[in-house]
């Protein structure tokens, strides 16, 4: 339950970057929006980076943790904020705020092809109504509704695929897998953006930008990323799935956007696919082979049943563990310890 409210948590940050996004891309061009964003994101989570002992440090990596850092910064932290702010500026506020859900469908349908994901009929129904849904909505933007259509779908791809990453990466924290994110594409996006057009920003408005990356993008990613790895970035999305709906909500208060008939009737049906999705059980015998590695953990579950030089912790806390090789049956989620292959 503790990582379904982290989840949470972490969607309702995220909600508020979209309306709030659209009022300060009035004044601040797409990659600059976007590098002072993941650089918020990243003086956001330094403290904790630090806390957690040699946070800044990627020698803890090996090279396939090291090369899922590099792909999630490249995919999540340079690409898909600046895809998803090109195509609010397209499109209003609400509409993006919905067509959001396709990262879901992203995640789902990418873990199921690339990472060992699992869904079943509910699964993939609710994939094909969160489709259905955002073209709808393309529709009621008009002409421009397609291309601000393909611009957000490709920034959710790029999510999706950062999503698994993230969630697989083990050996630093969450907060120190967002530091090397927002510090790497942040400062990236804004070399590129100043480039295109000179900075001559009011340090207000500078300093909102910030704030908004430290609290939306900072804090809710690592929230993000700490509840994917312990419930799978497919899950995990299920419940970050409301974070578009939040948007929707300020966006209609804030911004004195009006919802259509059509909106109104696209959000029931992404209402009905996440409820549909939630439906999507799994269980099964599976093998566990060994494995050695340092993730936040619990020994509450059926798989840290490792030997502590002390007492065991009652609570959750992180360090280098071994899982010994066996087999068992259980509902499970495709955590970093359930990314076994399906027939």
């Amino acid at each position: 339950m503790q990582y379904i409210l982290i989840a949470f948590l972490s969607a309702l940050l995220f909600g508020a970057s979209t309306p709030i996004g659209k009022v300060l891309l009035d004044t601040l061009p797409p990659f600059q929006l976007a590098g002072l964003l993941y650089l918020g994101a990243a003086l956001g989570v330094l403290p904790f980076s630090l806390k957690s002992g040699a946070g800044l440090a990627l020698q803890k990596l090996d090279r396939r943790n090291l090369f899922r850092l590099l792909g999630a910064i490249l995919l999540g932290g340079f690409f898909g904020p600046v895809l998803l702010l090109f195509g609010l500026q397209q499109a209003s506020a609400a509409t993006v705020a919905m067509w959001l859900n396709l990262e879901l469908v992203a995640t789902a349908i990418l873990g199921f092809i690339f990472f060992k994901d699992y869904l079943g009929p509910f699964g993939w129904l609710g994939v094909v109504g969160t489709v259905s849904a955002s073209l709808l909505l393309s529709w009621n933007e008009g002409n421009i509704g397609i291309y601000a259509l393909l611009l957000v779908s490709g920034a959710s791809i790029c999510w999706g695929f950062d999503n698994h990453l993230t969630a697989l990466i083990d050996g630093i924290t969450p907060s120190q897998s967002t530091f090397w994110k927002g510090i790497t594409a942040g400062s990236v996006n804004l070399v590129i953006g100043v480039m295109i057009e000179p900075f001559n920003h009011t340090i207000s408005m500078l300093i909102a930008a910030l704030i908004v990356g430290i609290v939306a993008y900072g804090f809710s990613i690592s929230l993000y990323i700490f509840a994917a790895q312990n419930l799978g970035a497919t899950r995990s999305q299920m419940i970050f799935a409301s974070a578009p709906f939040l948007g929707v909500i300020l966006t209609v208060v804030f911004l004195d956007e009006t919802l259509s008939a059509v909106q109104m009737l696209a959000g029931l049906i992404l209402v009905c696919s996440m409820i549909i999705l939630f439906r999507d059980q799994h269980a099964h015998h599976h093998e566990h082979e060994y494995l050695r590695h340092s993730h936040n953990h619990r020994h509450d579950d059926l798989h840290h049943l490792h030997p502590h030089d002390r007492q065991k912790p009652n609570g959750n806390h992180s360090h280098w563990h071994e899982h010994k090789p066996g087999g068992h049956s259980h509902p499970h989620w495709p955590d970093v310890h359930h990314r076994h292959r399906h027939d």
